[in-house]
């Protein structure tokens, strides 16, 4: 559906969107979600799918939107060392022809309740649940998820604000014998 869908918006609420995840994030949470639900164990496959999927980032002829909560960026996933390359990820990220990328603030006021969503053109919305995954197809309802996400852009930060959060979270790791230094962190990035 991803390669399908000319324009992608997809909402985190608490996790880095696995389209933008680095291998050992990726690896980080299928681990868990393969400890929780217990399906056959296929980490390598699954790791090695989630950053194939990847590929569609760079496709000319689509539009990527992504917004996450503040609360991704503090949300630990494997380590320190494994999130804060994930955050390293999101800096160079924002430089991605064809993609927006957002941060609702932890301080934004309260405008609506919501999941994790991505919205497929406007032909459907995948809601992840615990247990499923809703698909959404019905115009009307996929309207409301529309009207939600625009809520969530509109109170997002871009561009340097967003930066500024994303360092803050990588600042707030402490820093110690055997992980990343912040100010390696937040340079690797800006090189790349």
């Amino acid at each position: 559906m991803e390669s399908e869908a000319r324009i992608l918006r997809w909402y985190e609420p608490t996790l880095v969107p696995g389209l933008l995840q680095t291998a050992d994030y990726a690896t980080g949470i299928l681990r868990k979600v393969i400890e929780f639900h217990r399906p056959p164990d296929d980490l390598d496959a699954g790791v090695s799918k989630r950053m194939e999927r990847q590929r569609v980032l760079y496709h000319r002829d689509h539009l990527f939107h992504f917004v996450i909560a503040e609360q991704a960026l503090y949300t630990t996933v494997g380590d320190d060392e494994t999130t804060i390359g994930q955050l390293d990820r999101l800096y160079a990220v924002q430089g991605m022809p064809r993609v927006t990328f957002g941060i609702v603030p932890s301080t934004a006021p309260f405008e609506t309740a919501t999941l994790g969503f991505m919205m497929f053109d406007t032909r459907r919305v995948l809601v992840e649940g615990i247990a499923a995954e809703l698909a959404i197809t019905q115009p009307r309802q996929i309207q409301i998820y529309h009207r939600t996400f625009d809520i969530l852009a509109r109170q997002a930060v871009t561009g340097d604000a967003a930066r500024d959060l994303i360092q803050a979270a990588i600042s707030s790791r402490a820093t110690g014998p055997g992980r990343f230094s912040p100010a390696g962190a937040r340079g690797s990035a800006r090189g790349c």
